[in-house]
């Protein structure tokens, strides 16, 4: 680990100091650490936006969603399946008479992924939806469970 010395404003340094307080960081350096470390993952997806480094990631997709809209329900499920190589889980909760949400858990290109959000929030009747995406690298290794062969 290397020790960095960093001269800051005042008013950098109170906002470092209320950023540690709210997140309960036991020191500056823990803060700083994750804030460098959210802009490497922020580098990395953006990376991946451009089409310059395909980039691959996890992904949370929330979105809300009235489920009385005409055949918004199917239209979703579709839109699951065409993406059925990106989907690890989803979950289903029904939040009042007319609204659900809906949390999927996402692995795979950070375009493909991309895509697989927009096509879904962009559905007539999803009033609310959210992506959020954590760089991740992709690795191929052999284990057994009765056969060996290449997982991702």
């Amino acid at each position: 680990m290397q020790r960095v010395t960093l001269s800051v404003d005042d008013d950098l340094l109170a906002t470092l100091d209320r950023h540690m307080k709210k997140h309960r960081y036991a020191s500056r350096s823990e803060a700083l650490r994750d804030i460098l470390r959210e802009a490497a993952a922020r580098e990395t997806l953006a990376e991946g936006k451009s089409g310059k480094d395909e980039g691959f990631c996890i992904a949370t997709l929330a979105y809300v969603y009235d489920h009385e809209t005409r055949d918004l329900g199917r239209r979703l499920t579709q839109a699951q399946h065409r993406h059925h190589d990106l989907q690890v889980a989803t979950m289903h909760v029904h939040l009042d008479h007319d609204s659900c949400l809906e949390v999927s858990v996402l692995r795979g290109p950070v375009k493909e992924v991309r895509a697989m959000a927009d096509d879904t929030v962009s559905q007539r009747g999803v009033r609310h939806g959210q992506l959020h995406l954590v760089p991740a690298e992709r690795k191929l290794e052999k284990h057994r469970h009765g056969h060996e062969h290449l997982h991702a």
